[in-house]
């Protein structure tokens, strides 16, 4: 299981409850500071978080992304 988390920028206020109905992000959350919601996913493969990231990036008001990938 690879686990990622992925920081989200968008003026929506109510964009951590869209990220959430997106398969493999099993939470989402919004938070204050330089982004508004945090994303959580959790995934088979290093190459499935592309694929999630691309998701989020074409949702309406979604400005910017950042990706963490966990590290063992």
């Amino acid at each position: 299981m690879v686990k990622a988390v992925v920081l989200v920028k968008s003026p929506k206020k109510l964009i951590a409850a869209r990220l959430r109905k997106l398969k493999s992000i099993y939470d989402s959350f919004p938070v204050s500071g330089q982004f508004d919601a945090v994303v959580l996913i959790n995934v088979n493969q290093l190459s499935e978080i592309k694929n999630i990231t691309t998701q989020i990036q074409t949702i309406s008001g979604v400005e910017r992304t950042e990706t963490m990938v966990e590290v063992e």
